[in-house]
Parts: C-alpha cells; structure tokens; sequence
C-alpha cells in the first residue's frame, strides 16, 4: 500500500472498472466513455486519452463511482 496517490492513465482505469463489473455501454463527447454497471445501473465516465496520466482530480473522481479507496490501490 502506497502512502501517495496513484498516478493512472486509461488502461488502468479500464482494468479496474471490469474488475468492479463495469461494461463498455456507449461512446461520449470526444474522447470519453460512458461504462456501466448492469446489476445496480451505476454510471461513470472515463477519458480515453491514451497513456497521458489523467489529473488526479479525475482519478479521485472516477474511484469514487467504481466505489474503491486510493489506498487500497
């Protein structure tokens, strides 16, 4: 476990929101994505900009909606 926050691009994000049951549902504005998941319906958006690190704002944002910690990364 790491004391800081982690820096993640797109794949990474990718590989945690299937490992939470998040699915690919449809294309968004630019280069964002909209994934869902099916049992409960919940929504997030994630920003396909290939290996750029996303901001960690971002990042904070789109862990809350796969509904895990930073720290358990």
């Amino acid at each position: 476990m790491s004391k800081h926050f982690p820096v993640l691009n797109y794949k990474d994000l990718v590989k945690l929101a299937n490992s939470c049951g998040f699915i690919f549902w449809r294309r968004g504005k630019g280069s964002h994505e909209i994934w869902k998941r099916p049992t409960d319906n919940c929504r997030t958006v994630l920003p396909n900009y290939g290996h750029r690190p996303l901001k960690r704002k971002t990042v904070k944002s789109i862990l809350q909606d796969l509904e895990i910690d930073w720290k358990e990364l």
